[in-house]
C-alpha cells in the first residue's frame, strides 16, 4: 500500500493528478459480497495542519461495530474546496493501513463522482486504495436536482453536465436528504441500494455518522490512536 504525501503539492499539479486518478474509476453493478462495510471520516481545525482520520469497521446487514483505526497526522496541503482529498487521504490511507481486515466496501464522509472534476475523496481513496468507495455527503458541491419526496427512502437524480453522478436521498421524514455518489468500483444504483440500508435513527447513515463520532472523540483525547477491536 502506497503512503500518500501531497504536502508540497501546488494546486495545480492537484488538478493534474485528479484528472489523471478519474482515467482509472470504475463504475459498475456492485459485484461482490458485503459482510463488512466501513465508515470514514476526517476531524481538523480548517486552518490547522493536524488532522485526525479513522476508519470504523461494521458488521452488515445488522451495522454492529467490530473495530476501528485512528490516526493523527500532521497535513500541509492547503483548505481548498474541490481539493479536499489532498488533505484527506493520506491520513486516511494511513488509518486502512492500520486495519487488520480490510472492508468490502468503504462508505466516506464526502463526494465520489460528484465532483466537478469526477474526483471527490470517495473515488480518489477508491481508486488510490483499489477497493470499492462510496460518497455519502451532507452538502452539495455541484450538479442539479429535483427535491426527493418527503419520505424515508424517497431519492432523485444528482445530475451534472447532463449526467447522473449520483442520487439525492431523503434519510429521515421531512429532513435535509443527503448526496450519495459512488466511488470506485460500484455504480449509482448500487451505491443508492446500500446507503438505504445503512440508514438508522438519523440523518446521517451508520457508517459516517459512527465515524463523525469516533474521529471527534479522538480529537478531544477520549479514544486511542490506532487499531482498536471491539467486542460483539
Amino acid at each position: 500500500m502506497q503512503h500518500l504525501n501531497y504536502d508540497n503539492l501546488k494546486v495545480q499539479d492537484a488538478t493534474i493528478i485528479q484528472n489523471s486518478l478519474r482515467d482509472s474509476i470504475l463504475l459498475q453493478p456492485r459485484n461482490f459480497p458485503l459482510s463488512i462495510i466501513a465508515g470514514a471520516d476526517i476531524s481538523f481545525n480548517k486552518f490547522s495542519t493536524t488532522v485526525y482520520a479513522g476508519i470504523i469497521l461494521l458488521s452488515f446487514p445488522d451495522l454492529l461495530p467490530i473495530g476501528y483505526s485512528l490516526i493523527k497526522k500532521e497535513v500541509l496541503f492547503p483548505y481548498v474546496p474541490g481539493y479536499l482529498a489532498f488533505r484527506e487521504v493520506p491520513p486516511l490511507m494511513d488509518a486502512w493501513e492500520n486495519l487488520p481486515q480490510k472492508p468490502d466496501l468503504l462508505v466516506v464522509d464526502g463526494h465520489g463522482i460528484a465532483h466537478p472534476r469526477r474526483m471527490g475523496i470517495a473515488s480518489h481513496f477508491g481508486v488510490s486504495a483499489d477497493t470499492p468507495t462510496i460518497g455519502c455527503a451532507k452538502t452539495l458541491l455541484c450538479g442539479q436536482y429535483e427535491e426527493p419526496a418527503s419520505t424515508t427512502g424517497s431519492s432523485s437524480p444528482l445530475i451534472y453536465k447532463n449526467e447522473v453522478v449520483g442520487a439525492v436521498l431523503r434519510t429521515k421524514n421531512a429532513v435535509k436528504p443527503v448526496f450519495v455518489s459512488p466511488g470506485h468500483k460500484i455504480d449509482v444504483p448500487d451505491s443508492v441500494d446500500i446507503i438505504k440500508q445503512c440508514i438508522g435513527r438519523y440523518r446521517i447513515p451508520e457508517p459516517t455518522r459512527l465515524a463523525h463520532n469516533m474521529v471527534n472523540q479522538f480529537r478531544l483525547g477520549e479514544i486511542p490512536e490506532g487499531y482498536t477491536a471491539l467486542t460483539r
